[in-house]
């Protein structure tokens, strides 16, 4: 092309000319996002992106500042006897960095030959000196049939991230198949493996920015790249293909091709970017999590097909001649005939439809915990977690943090909660075991004290005169110290502390007692008092989720708010974090289907400057949604919320666009063609881009549905596989109809934009490619496409005025269309 050139176009010919620096810049990113890919840090705990005001974030904030979390870990030793496993058990406790080994002979620690070996570590469950401890555990128990369950190393998102290797790879197998079957050169299908395959290296590698990222995001967002930008390298082959087609050159098809393809991919990519956008309002953070990191992943996407692509199709544009083959994808002509003899039927049905699947989809099973979710695949370490359901019970732990007022308080509250029967057992410093029949934070007089540790009373009179002065109760040294109790807890701290500091002197047995009750003394404190708040831990004989569960929380707050502020007491644990969870999705749920659905609104407004078509596509593709919700609801299956919210955001963004396409093409044939024509060549032409992307993303979701451990990613894959595929054929086999049925509402709501345009003066040979106001002097050659020989003044409110040579070809250039700026109802009004 020759003339006067654009500023898009002469940034394409820039990109074009320069490929071999874009392909080595590529290739450096590539290098880099390989190494850089190591450092993303991976969050598994779905309850940290609660947000900061829920009570299981402010109570997971509050043990984090207040208490030591140790290191644990569960070893279940398969076919062996009570005394084989008790001697393990002392084995075990006496390996360095083993704090303790919990085991006795009940039905809480063996059942059917197998033992349950509960192990704490020295240290705090971030410290890699458990994992180092675990390593010696394994290596002392390789000789039994044992099972090891833990929460150290991250063992969650390490087994995610090994389940996603051969989704991957399926994923790239039917990518390249359905590419082959699509194309019309196999040559095509590196340009396009290259230009996503980067891409996905460049978006792995460029989380890090994030600093950390949810496991979900890392594990499913390479995979929905692919999936949901597969279009933008479509469009511009298919439009470097066309330039190739009016004979020019391969650098100029490129360049060409891509100034017509950045307008179009930029337009097609709104839609997708605007549903992914709307997870970004939720208030569970994971919604933005996903939604930024998809973005980017789009994103990168374009600027992979927009700087490296047009170079790869230079480069393979002689390969790509060579290896030209006949379109494995047949014409559908029976698709539109049949829309158009049922399009009073099949669209009045729709409506009823749609309007059932809203009330089925209202009625999903959402579930708000993964333990009543059964996914495809059970990983190892749900293995060994299922065994010990199986044959020792889970026990539903939640956690009482209370302000630090007295122990007495405490013990009244836990003697209150243990009155229940939905309290299976607690766990707190005031009813902690010490020595004979006390509690740590029983009070004892001298008295008792002297005989509990048999001391000669003098000596513990002593002590505690010491005690009291140290603490400043003068009164009690004057007044006499029979009646002054002390709880016990306090006094073996404060023993210990002169015994440190060599104010008092024990034998070797009562330094070994003291040495013993100061170390489980602290491993309580550490786990149970904080500087302001005490934790007390509750067993419920209730399961994770149920209205059950929920109705006894509300009691165990109204109980503790007896004994203090209620407002400062925090319960934490799996089944309050279910309660938040909910809380979350009530409000979510509202707002990402109104934002990505007024996102995709507006976009589609401006695409097709009518009222009436983006409230059709809409209402096909949420239709889709309902319908795809809809099948839990029918089959009785439990949908984890999260895919619920996901993938309504993701399948109004991504199956938006075989709705426009489909719409697009009918209107752009509809100004010349029949109705029935128009349907029937609308489908021929939209079938083969539907079937390439569509087929992509749905088997994605199916494979990502299908080859996981993990629920909420098994509900993400099920749902947008499932999804995708409903939507597919509603747009195939509805949205035909739908179209002709509201053919005149959509030319009866057409509007058109006016924008200030300014007045363009050229003289000579030049073509006129849009829609003109002014004033034309010499012989036109053309409809609306034309050749100017002659005198121009005009104002070019969409389209271009070019200047030609006159050795240019006037055909050269007769394919482009006319401006979307025309009169969309200039088509012919019936057949």
């Amino acid at each position: 092309m020759k003339g006067d050139k654009g500023g898009l176009y002469k940034i394409c010919e820039f990109i074009v000319d320069k490929r071999k620096l874009f392909i080595l810049i590529s290739v450096i990113l590539v290098l880099f996002c390989i190494v850089s890919k190591n450092w993303v840090n991976v969050e598994y705990s779905l309850e940290s992106y609660l947000p900061e005001t829920t009570e299981t974030k402010r109570g997971l904030n509050l043990m984090d500042e207040e208490f030591n979390t140790y290191g644990t870990c569960s070893v279940v030793l398969h076919n062996i006897t009570d005394a084989q496993a008790r001697t393990v058990a002392d084995d075990i406790s006496k390996i360095e960095g083993v704090f303790k080994v919990d085991y006795d002979n009940d039905e809480a620690h063996y059942n059917n030959d197998n033992a349950l070996l509960s192990v704490t570590f020295e240290y705090n469950e971030k410290d890699e000196k458990c994992l180092e401890a675990q390593e010696k555990i394994e290596e002392y128990i390789k000789m039994y049939d044992y099972s090891l369950s833990t929460s150290l190393g991250n063992k969650g998102a390490k087994l995610l991230e090994k389940e996603m290797v051969p989704i991957k790879i399926l994923v790239v197998i039917i990518v390249v198949v359905v590419l082959l079957l699509t194309s019309t050169s196999y040559a095509e299908v590196p340009v396009l493996l290259i230009t996503f395959g980067l891409a996905a290296l460049v978006q792995m590698g460029t989380n890090f920015f994030f600093g950390t990222i949810s496991a979900i995001s890392n594990s499913v967002s390479v995979v929905l790249q692919l999936a949901l930008s597969v279009d933008y390298a479509v469009i511009l082959l298919h439009r470097y293909k066309e330039e190739r087609a009016n004979r020019l050159l391969p650098r100029e098809a490129s360049i060409v091709a891509l100034s017509k393809a950045i307008p179009e991919i930029s337009g097609s990519s709104l839609t997708t970017v605007g549903g992914l956008a709307a997870m970004m309002f939720m208030q569970y953070g994971i919604g933005a999590d996903l939604g930024m990191t998809l973005i980017k992943a789009i994103v990168l996407s374009i600027l992979s097909v927009f700087t490296l692509m047009p170079g790869l199709l230079v480069w393979f544009s002689s390969a790509m001649e060579k290896t030209k083959h006949k379109s494995f994808i047949p014409e559908i002509p029976f698709v539109g005939k049949f829309a158009y003899k049922t399009r009073y039927i099949i669209a009045p049905a729709f409506f009823v439809a749609i309007i059932v699947a809203y009330f089925l989809s209202a009625k999903a099973p959402l579930v708000y915990s993964s333990s009543l979710i059964k996914t495809p695949l059970t990983n190892d370490m749900q293995k060994v977690n299922n065994e010990i359901k199986e044959n020792f019970g889970k026990d539903n732990i939640v956690a009482v943090c209370v302000p630090v007022v007295s122990y007495e308080k405490e013990a009244e509250l836990i003697r209150e909660l243990e009155k229940y029967d939905e309290v299976k057992s607690i766990t707190a410093l005031a009813n902690s075991k010490a020595i004979g029949d006390y509690c740590l934070t029983d009070r004892l007089t001298p008295r008792q004290f002297a005989e509990l540790l048999n001391l000669d009373y003098e000596v513990a009179e002593l002590v505690y005169t010491a005690y009291a002065v140290n603490d400043e109760d003068y009164g009690k040294v004057i007044n006499g110290l029979a009646n002054y109790s002390v709880p016990l807890i306090d006094m073996f701290d404060f023993i210990y502390e002169e015994v440190e500091a060599g104010y008092v002197t024990l034998d070797d047995e009562k330094m070994e007692t003291l040495e013993s009750a100061h170390k489980m003394i602290n491993y309580a404190k550490d786990q149970l008092k904080g500087e302001n708040y005490s934790r007390i831990v509750v067993s419920l004989n209730l399961p994770m989720e149920s209205d059950e569960t929920t109705a006894f929380l509300d009691t165990i707050h109204d109980v503790a708010g007896k004994y203090y502020d209620k407002e400062q007491v925090i319960v934490v644990g799996e089944s309050v974090s279910v309660i938040d969870l909910n809380k979350c999705f009530i409000r979510d749920n509202k707002v990402v289907n109104i934002i990505s659905v007024l996102t995709v609104l507006v976009v589609l407004l401006f695409t097709f400057k009518s009222v009436g078509m983006p409230i059709l596509l809409i209402l096909v593709i949420q239709g889709s949604i309902w319908i795809n919700f809809s099948v839990p609801t029918i089959k009785h299956d439990y949908l984890f919320f999260f895919a619920y919210l996901i993938v309504s955001s993701i399948q109004m963004g991504a199956n938006i666009d075989y709705a426009i396409v489909i719409a697009s093409r009918y209107m752009d044939l509809r100004k010349t063609m029949l109705r029935k024509e128009t349907v029937i060549k609308t489908m021929n032409q939209c079938f083969p881009t539907i079937i390439t992307s569509g087929t992509m993303l749905a088997v994605a979701g199916v494979l990502i549905g299908r080859f996981t451990s993990n629920a909420a990613i098994y509900g993400i894959g099920q749902c947008i596989g499932r999804g995708t595929i409903i939507s597919i054929l509603i747009t195939m086999f509805v949205l035909p109809q739908i179209l002709l049925v509201g053919d005149r509402i959509i030319e009866r709501t057409y509007f058109s934009v006016k924008v200030p345009v300014a007045s363009q003066k050229k003289s000579g040979l030049m073509r006129i490619n849009g829609m003109v106001r002014g004033h034309i002097n010499g012989v036109v050659t053309g409809v609306v496409n034309a050749e100017v020989r002659g005198d121009v003044s005009a104002y070019v409110e969409s389209g271009a005025i070019t200047t030609l040579n006159e050795t240019d070809s006037k055909e050269n250039d007769s394919h482009e269309e006319s401006s979307a700026g025309e009169d969309t109802g200039a088509g012919i009004d019936e057949d």
